[in-house]
């Protein structure tokens, strides 16, 4: 393909229509077709359309992922696979394998413990990659070596044609493979690795966190970078005309040449994945669900009207995000709100004019709103305190006008003296003077913002409260609370204000959270006793009358023990000074091992309100400790295939009770991913209470290993906690337990950039717009802390 070829535009050729949310990843197979996975759990592939060359058609819809699904390959038609396979990797840990010749299921490969990221054919080998930082490599259906080849989470890995592989990481480097042996690492990015694609001919590209796309020698120079982004680079890929394309959180994919930006296609939503088509055209996978395809070829463009129609998908689009102060475009008021009168002289009003925001001021004088671009009326300069506040006194002090547009979704910020701010408002000093620019931050106090700006301005301090006002008003930090506290920002003195106290707080401002971070253990501790012995008396005549199993039933004696065992765990106020023998915890243990699977789970209930009572749980952990770990052997029996719902919940409520008492602290520790791993299927259970009892587990782990500062195990909690919120059937108590997990483990900062590898953004916004209101109020913590990262 030639350069005049090369650099012809690229127009819409095709919309994949099918997914039910986003498109994640593009596999193309051959001239077969297209596979495509999305964040509705699916795999899906399409073939040419034998009727309309520019189209494709669904063929199959893969369902088995119990999570979003991301990286895909395919394998090629051969004596196996008489269509072809396709292997997909999800969110839920697991690796796929799926014969495209009837879309079933033929291997399941479990070992990772946290996401996939990657999934590559190394010949007859599988090789995935995933978030808990190691590579694994699959043959026939078993693993058969895996290997931890990054500290940090690995976000990508591809092979090259030489027969290497090349990982991408969370701790911004890349690896150069042969076998388990790094050959190279490769450093320069300054934020994570997320995609990488091979260069024909050249080398390796990889797509950044930091906005840039690089392309590399093997050696490990960096030959060209690409920077043109304004946000997160999610994936990358090349053509062998040289024609490189990306993907990226500023909802475009860029078409490079030569390291030059040739063409922006712009989209409805971030572009999770692009891919090139043998013939030059490009596929795109977006955040609105839809899989397109773009061509440089005449013959291969969409009909007009399916032109105009993604022209005004894409003007909806940018409707419905644009922002003015913090406020949607779209939520504001038209100019009618200017008929009703406004309450206080100064009072701001914000209406929609066209497609920008407008800030009217009320004149209580002249009963009217005025207009104003972001001013300060007739504000005088003056030096010296007493003259500052006896001019004060005669003037109006109005902060309006037009708002400028705030960041929003990676889009690009604005720039002042060469430095990217959130927000820049244009402030109109009055009497002829120039327009001054107001810069600000959302991580900035905006009183510090404020008390810099008069200071520079030479404007006086007694002015600060109205600026603060108007920056968190316009900023979208209403409901934030600050410390308003001055400290001259270039000499650290305290501020002289008649009237005020002469010593001021020197804490630094942190905003506050609703429900973030979780303090203390959640425990499950109301029994009903009379029905957990009423049911072991049941069981146990059950087993008298079957001769096979007769010798397993109770004793008269051990009946009789179980009822004083009972008694004592009633007596709550007694807790101090009762006592357990020996014989009432080994009589539990036995029963829990001896009985079928089907009788176990009230003595499973008696253990968790033992494990409550001081002397209870210290006589149990002597039954911990020893060679024969009496608590994970109940765990391994009570997740038996398949395994029972009270038996399910009774043992995910005995692991959550032991957070209570610190003893059992290292316990659960040590045994954190077993743990997890055993009841990871809890939270897709039918069964609320089950959900809500594996969620309150979720959230003691996330606190406990807060406290341990335990990086590995914040990163596997954390990747529970977002299956829970993933899971659409979960209910309202353990979504709201499984975002305190994230937001608390977020707070802490060990796995703040894991969470934003997880598209934290998207779980948050989504449940900020939740209709149960502490859903709502805990999205919104969360949200305000990735605006901190």
């Amino acid at each position: 393909m030639d350069m005049e070829i090369d650099l012809k535009i690229h127009q819409l050729s095709h919309e994949l229509r099918g997914h039910e949310d986003d498109a994640r990843g593009i596999c193309v197979c051959g001239d077969a077709g297209i596979a495509t996975s999305s964040r509705d759990k699916t795999v899906r592939y399409w073939v040419p359309d034998p009727t309309d060359k520019r189209k494709f058609e669904l063929s199959k819809t893969l369902l088995g992922h119990s999570s979003f699904v991301g990286p895909l390959a395919w394998i090629p038609p051969n004596e196996v696979f008489s269509e072809g396979a396709i292997v997909s990797g999800g969110m839920d840990t697991m690796v796929f394998v799926w014969n495209l010749s009837n879309g079933e299921k033929i291997h399941s490969l479990s070992g990772h413990q946290l996401q996939v990221t990657g999934v590559v054919l190394d010949d007859e080998d599988i090789v995935s990659s995933s978030v808990d930082c190691s590579l694994r490599r699959w043959r026939k259906g078993k693993v058969v070596e895996s290997w931890e080849a990054h500290k940090s989470a690995i976000q990508a890995i591809i092979k090259l044609p030489s027969g290497e592989l090349v990982t991408g990481s969370t701790d911004t480097t890349l690896k150069l493979w042969k076998g388990r042996t790094c050959l190279h690492t490769f450093a320069g990015h300054s934020d994570t690795v997320r995609g990488l694609a091979k260069m024909h001919g050249v080398g390796i590209l990889s797509a950044s966190h930091d906005g840039s796309i690089r392309l590399w020698a093997l050696t490990g120079q960096v030959l060209m970078e690409m920077v043109g982004h304004a946000s997160i680079v999610y994936s990358v890929d090349s053509h062998v005309s040289g024609l490189i394309v990306s993907g990226s959180e500023d909802w475009s994919a860029k078409i490079w040449k030569d390291g030059v930006c040739v063409q922006s296609i712009e989209h409805p939503g971030c572009v999770w994945d692009v891919k090139f088509l043998e013939n030059g055209d490009i596929v795109t996978a977006c955040s609105d669900g839809v899989v397109r395809i773009w061509t440089s070829h005449q013959e291969r463009i969409a009909d007009p009207v399916d032109l105009d129609s993604y022209v005004s998908q894409l003007s909806q689009y940018k409707l419905s995000r644009k922002r003015v102060g913090g406020l949607k475009l779209e939520d504001l008021p038209g100019l009618e709100a200017l008929q009703i009168p406004g309450t206080s002289d100064g009072q701001t009003k914000i209406v929609r004019e066209g497609d920008n925001g407008v800030a009217y001021a009320w004149n209580l004088r002249e009963q009217k709103w005025d207009k104003k671009a972001l001013s300060v009326y007739n504000l005088p300069k003056l030096n010296g305190v007493d003259a500052v506040h006896s001019q004060f006194e005669k003037n109006s002090c109005l902060f309006i006008g037009e708002v400028v547009d705030g960041p929003d979704d990676g889009m690009k910020r604005p720039v002042l003296d060469g430095i990217e701010y959130d927000y820049v408002f244009d402030v109109d000093i009055g009497d002829g003077e120039p327009i001054r620019k107001l810069p600000y931050n959302l991580s900035d106090n905006p009183y510090s913002t404020a008390d810099k700006w008069l200071l520079k301005e030479n404007l006086p301090l007694a002015y600060r409260q109205q600026i603060v006002e108007f920056i968190l008003q316009n900023s979208g930090q209403g409901g934030v609370a600050l410390d308003s506290s001055f400290r001259d920002p270039y000499t650290g003195s305290n501020a002289y204000i008649p009237g005020g106290s002469s010593s001021m707080s020197e804490v630094s401002a942190k905003p506050t959270f609703k429900h973030i971070p979780k303090k203390g253990m959640l425990v499950f501790d109301v029994a009903q006793f009379e029905g957990i012995l009423k049911k072991l008396t049941e069981f146990n005549n059950s087993l008298l009358s079957d001769f096979d199993k007769k010798n397993l039933s109770l004793s008269e004696l051990e009946i009789s023990r179980l009822s004083a065992v009972v008694k004592i765990l009633k007596d709550t106020s007694h807790y101090h000074t009762s006592k357990f023998a020996d014989a009432d915890i080994a009589l539990l243990l036995k029963l829990l091992k001896s009985w079928p699977l089907a009788m176990i789970f009230p003595v499973i209930d008696i253990l968790r309100m033992l494990v409550l009572h001081p002397d209870g749980a210290t006589v149990l952990l002597k039954h911990v400790e020893d060679e024969n770990d009496t608590l994970m052997e109940m765990i391994k029996r009570v997740v038996t295939n398949p395994p029972l719902p009270p038996n399910l919940l009774t043992g995910t409520r005995v692991v959550t009770n032991l957070f209570k008492n610190s003893r059992y602290h290292y316990w659960l520790q040590k045994h954190c991913s077993e743990i997890l791993d055993a009841f990871s299927s809890c939270y897709s259970s039918p069964n609320k209470n089950l959900q809500l009892s594996y969620a309150t587990m979720i959230l003691n782990y996330a606190v406990l290993l807060i406290e341990k500062k335990d990086h590995e195990g914040q990163s596997q909690v954390l990747s529970a906690a977002l299956e829970i919120v993933e899971e659409e059937n979960i209910e309202v108590d353990s979504k709201f337990r499984a975002l305190v997990a994230i937001g608390s483990l977020m707070l802490d900062g060990l796995v703040k950039r894991i969470a934003l590898d997880f598209d934290i953004e998207n779980v948050a916004k989504t449940a900020k717009a939740s209709k149960e209101a502490k859903i709502a109020e805990v999205g919104a913590d969360i949200e305000l802390l990735t605006k901190q990262i």
